[in-house]
């Protein structure tokens, strides 16, 4: 007999999450299915008039150790895993009284949702551990993975959403169950059980805390389904809890490139304290500013670079009201990041359907950064996430000169912009905006030609500004073009051959030098 033809008689039903297992184990009884249930399942569909037999009576032994044992016994691992187009095993089966077990409807202990109550804290009690480690079921995956195995015979249900097409399928097919839909189902198990595992797995890796990790191991839910990816010819999903937080209050559905964009912006966002506003394109920095209040950092950010920003996406660290929301809607922009959007706000910006409006909660996004996974040609890079600014123990003054105060706080800015900028990466700027920003050239000193013109395109002078460079000056070079556009402070972590030279260049030039001793290369 083909499995599309083999109908289904008896059902064993063991779930934790017991959403519409009633009804649905109504629907096999009705069907005729002999349905066999465990523990704390079968005393719910019992009292809830459902008349099922108990698993001892497939296994003929009572289940012990507070529940922790009452599947794992051969007379039911037989039932699930018997082949039935072979006649030994049906054979075997008959010689010591194993019944068929033909659908198993199971879901697991809910260990990720136990694990969410610690909020990545595993600083543990013994007693906490205990209670973690009760959660990390065994018998329900083995159960899982021998009839998704077996799926030619033994069909496996794991998903509550599945119980209704279940039904409908049995009903319609004369309680048979179609080959390609015994596979999907199997499928969708192994990947739950994987999951599982690995949820388990991970935490275990964190809280042993030396543990040397041997394996990559990531499993992350379907978020969204994207259009496509960073082009139309790219299929892309999004997976994980990125938007837990973000929430979208208005506008388009977000593109793969919007939730790159929406990352670097808020990542930036984050290192300012003072009313800021941030605008990005291509996940650079086109212009940012500190103010007294949202337009007049708008105003100042803008002001960077009058071209760039259309298309692309502003973010501050401030609730959005009227005023800012009347200086922006003119602007054609992708996005609009904020912690929150005031009615007022909401009512003119809304008035662009297709304008992506995004409440953000900075707290909970600085709180997630934890790691940076990049993809290679058969693999994945993986590094702890460029979280820190810069040592102050190693923040040192290196040239003649001390910057003054006023210098100093604009080179505290302008580093904090410049770690967000891709590599290599120049930033001129104030000690409340930036004036110039080169970006990703081949060589740095490119960069720093590109923040100057940039600068003078938008009429922006740069007398008494600093700057700040991602990585070492490899040469004198990008100090000289600095002295020559009337710069007057540099920032940049040292650690080239010819610091000396950079150095000395910077002391004929009565430029006042730091080196952070920290590197914010973005590739």
């Amino acid at each position: 007999m083909k499995p599309d033809f083999f109908k289904v008689q008896t059902a064993l039903i063991s779930v934790y999450d017991k959403t519409g297992i009633l009804e649905f184990a109504n629907e096999l009884v009705g069907l005729g299915v002999e349905v066999f249930s465990t523990g704390g399942t079968m005393r719910y569909l019992s009292e809830n008039g459902l008349r099922v037999h108990n698993i001892e009576e497939l296994t003929k032994f009572p289940e012990i150790l507070d529940g922790r044992v009452k599947t794992l016994h051969p007379n039911l691992y037989s039932g699930i895993l018997a082949r039935l187009d072979k006649p030994e095993h049906i054979k075997q089966m008959d010689i010591y009284g194993i019944k068929s077990i033909d659908l198993v409807v199971c879901n697991l202990y809910p260990f990720e949702s136990t694990l969410k109550k610690f909020e990545g804290n595993y600083e543990l009690s013994e007693t906490e551990l205990l209670d973690i480690l009760e959660m990390i079921d065994i018998g329900g995956p083995s159960m899982l993975r021998a009839s998704a195995k077996n799926f030619h015979w033994t069909l496996p249900v794991v998903n509550p959403n599945r119980y209704s097409e279940v039904a409908k399928i049995l009903k319609e097919n004369n309680m048979c169950i179609p080959l390609d839909y015994r596979l999907k189902l199997a499928a969708e198990t192994f990947e739950h059980i994987a999951h599982y595992d690995i949820t388990i797995s991970n935490f275990f890796r964190e809280y042993s805390k030396d543990f040397d990790q041997k394996f990559f191991q990531v499993s992350l839910p379907k978020e969204l389904s994207l259009r496509y990816g960073e082009n139309p010819q790219q299929k892309a999903n999004l997976y994980g809890s990125f938007m837990k937080c973000f929430t979208k209050l208005h506008g388009k559905e977000l593109s793969y490139n919007n939730i790159l964009d929406i990352d670097s912006a808020t990542r930036l966002i984050i290192e300012f304290d003072l009313p800021t506003v941030a605008i990005i394109k291509h996940t650079n920095p086109c212009g940012v500013a500190i103010g007294e209040d949202l337009v007049e950092a708008f105003k100042k950010a803008f002001a960077t670079d009058t071209v760039s920003p259309f298309g692309g996406i502003v973010v501050t660290n401030r609730n959005v009201d009227k005023y800012f929301a009347n200086e922006i809607h003119p602007i054609f922009l992708e996005v609009i990041i904020a912690p929150n959007f005031e009615p007022e706000a909401l009512e003119i910006l809304t008035k662009k359907k297709d304008r992506r409006l995004i409440k953000v909660d900075l707290p909970l996004f600085k709180n997630s950064i934890i790691k940076d996974f990049r993809s290679v040609v058969n693999g994945v890079l993986v590094q702890d996430a460029d979280k820190w600014l810069f040592n102050s123990e190693d923040f040192k003054v290196v040239t003649k000169r001390e910057p003054t105060d006023e210098e100093l706080e604009a080179m505290i800015f302008a580093w904090k912009v410049v770690k967000h900028v891709k590599s290599n990466a120049i930033v001129y700027a104030r000690k409340d905006r930036t004036i110039g920003i080169g970006a990703g050239q081949m060589s740095r000193v490119d960069s720093s030609r590109i923040a100057v013109e940039k600068a003078k395109m938008m009429g922006l002078d740069l007398n008494g500004s600093v700057v700040a460079s991602d990585a070492f000056f490899p040469f004198p070079d990008g100090v000289i073009e600095a002295a020559k556009v009337g710069a007057t402070a540099v920032i940049q972590p040292g650690g080239s051959i010819r610091d000396n030279e950079v150095i000395e260049t910077a002391n004929q030039y009565n430029i006042a030098m730091v080196f952070t001793n920290m590197r914010h290369f973005k590739h």
